[in-house]
């Protein structure tokens, strides 16, 4: 056996290592990178607000309360509005034309009675009705183009002074040809035209007559009568068809 014989038979065999060793290291590498992401796919799934969301939900705005509901009155009154019900100062005194005199009432005998117009008796109230109230006109000068297709009571009220008041509440009342039951609410200096404390009311679009079955009357903020009911009369007549009621304060 010869020198070169020996030296090859003592070499060792080489190993070759499998390319497909290199690529499960990586598939496993890969599998354990999917389990991570997938497992802080669902941390932030199940909370939004985790530390590990790049992308956290904004924060809720708390809901504004919302105002308690009140109750709203029918109508407000002005703040220029004086409550009648306070005693004027004693220097106030009511004007000859609010207060009338004994030239007012009729003339009698000694021995007979004789009662006052019902006008001129206040009766506890604070307002009365004006002299020459109700009075029938004609809706031209207010009304020009309603002709006799409207019919109406219109007035005003004025205070001890003869100055207009307003916020009073006027109430109408009774019953009429047409429609049986007739309530309606205004108040005092919605209709200027009348005056700084004029008011104003449709009857009816049609002239119909009727006798005292129509009332009306001035109340306060609680809803008391400042003034007696004055029933009145409408006319089928196109020079009637406005109704005219002046009230005064005499306390």
């Amino acid at each position: 056996m010869d020198t070169y014989d020996i030296s090859d038979a003592q070499e060792p065999p080489r190993t070759k290592r499998s390319p497909g060793m290199v690529w499960n290291v990586l598939t496993i590498l890969v599998l354990v990178v999917a389990l991570c992401v997938g497992a802080v796919f669902l941390l932030i799934f199940i909370n939004p607000e985790s530390s590990l969301n790049p992308f956290p939900p904004p924060t809720l705005v708390p809901m504004p309360e919302l105002p308690t509901a009140t109750v709203t009155p029918r109508f407000t009154l002005q703040p220029s509005w004086t409550p009648t019900n306070t005693l004027p100062p004693v220097t106030n005194t009511p004007a000859p034309t609010h207060t009338p005199f004994i030239t007012d009432t009729p003339f009698g005998l000694a021995g007979t009675n004789t009662p006052a117009p019902a006008t001129l008796t206040p009766g506890g109230f604070s307002f009365v009705l004006q002299q020459g109230s109700p009075a029938a006109i004609t809706s031209t000068a207010f009304h020009p183009d309603a002709g006799c297709n409207w019919a109406g009571v219109a007035g005003q009220a004025t205070s001890l002074n003869g100055e207009a008041v307003r916020g009073l509440f006027v109430q109408l009342g009774g019953s009429f040809t047409g429609s049986p039951i007739v309530d309606k609410l205004t108040m005092s200096g919605l209709a200027p035209q009348y005056g700084p404390g004029g008011f104003e009311f449709t009857i009816a679009d049609n002239l119909v007559a009727s006798h005292h079955t129509l009332w009306i009357q001035l109340l306060d903020q609680q809803n008391l009568p400042l003034s007696d009911r004055v029933y009145f009369d409408t006319f089928d007549d196109c020079e009637k068809n406005l109704i005219i009621i002046y009230f005064v304060q005499v306390r």
